[in-house]
């Protein structure tokens, strides 16, 4: 392993939530496909879609659709605006249905390093503003807003030319932070921190698969949760 390789895993690592035994742990799986397209020079627009099981697999909980619209600048930045619609379902202990549905209105910058020739490393700073409602509490809507720092690195395992195809390690973290509302959220400035590590495939350079194991860390009120996610992504760039 060289060293910018050992240098973004201690990056990763220093990210990473510091407390490591939880009171819940949970074992699910997500699947994503994450689309970005391409108009002009200037203008584009992107999509994702993703869909996250329960614990233990049991039944579908979320399904999150996420479309964008994105403005190129710099060379190596975007700014997007964009609407998220999230799904999440859920079951009480007499194992009634449950449902919240929420709506989101998002501001992102995102913007792209290289590490030498191949190596690539994006950092994603978005501000969401969130809609949610309760359709079984007695219709307990409210508003609040949070802020994401995201951070990926695809690092292939070929160094000696621009990276168009072939085998990669996939790095990523994820730190959520409320900032309006949280005593309607989890009365805890920090959300959660979501760590990533995958092994995928570069297809052509632009079509990513990868598949790994997301560790995700959330905060609640009184307690906080460990979600050990195996995760299949497919990233595609037109």
């Amino acid at each position: 392993m060289n060293n910018k390789v050992l240098s973004l895993l201690l990056f990763i690592t220093f990210l990473a939530p510091c407390k490591l035994f939880a009171q819940e742990n949970q074992f699910s799986g997500w699947a994503a496909i994450f689309h970005t397209q391409r108009f002009s020079k200037h203008w584009g627009a992107s999509f994702d879609g993703q869909f996250r099981s329960a614990n233990h697999y049991d039944f579908l909980r979320n399904v999150l659709l996420r479309p964008s619209v994105n403005y190129y600048f710099d060379k190596n930045k975007m700014a997007a605006l964009g609407y998220a619609y999230i799904a999440t379902n859920g079951r009480t202990a007499t194992g009634d249905h449950t449902y919240r549905p929420e709506s989101r209105i998002w501001q992102q910058m995102i913007i792209n390093q290289k590490l030498g020739k191949a190596t690539a490393l994006q950092h994603r700073f978005r501000l969401e503003q969130r809609f949610l409602g309760n359709t079984t509490a007695h219709n307990d809507h409210y508003f609040s807003q949070r802020l994401r720092y995201f951070a990926r690195a695809v690092v292939p395992f070929k160094h000696d030319s621009v990276f168009t195809k072939g085998p990669f390690i996939g790095l990523q973290n994820e730190v959520f932070v409320n900032v309006q509302n949280k005593a309607k959220v989890n009365k805890h400035f920090f959300d959660q921190n979501r760590a990533y590590v995958a092994f995928g495939y570069r297809i052509r350079k632009e079509i990513d698969v990868d598949l790994g194991y997301l560790n995700q860390y959330t905060k609640h009120a009184e307690a906080y949760t460990v979600n050990h996610i195996l995760q299949l992504a497919f990233y595609t760039r037109f």
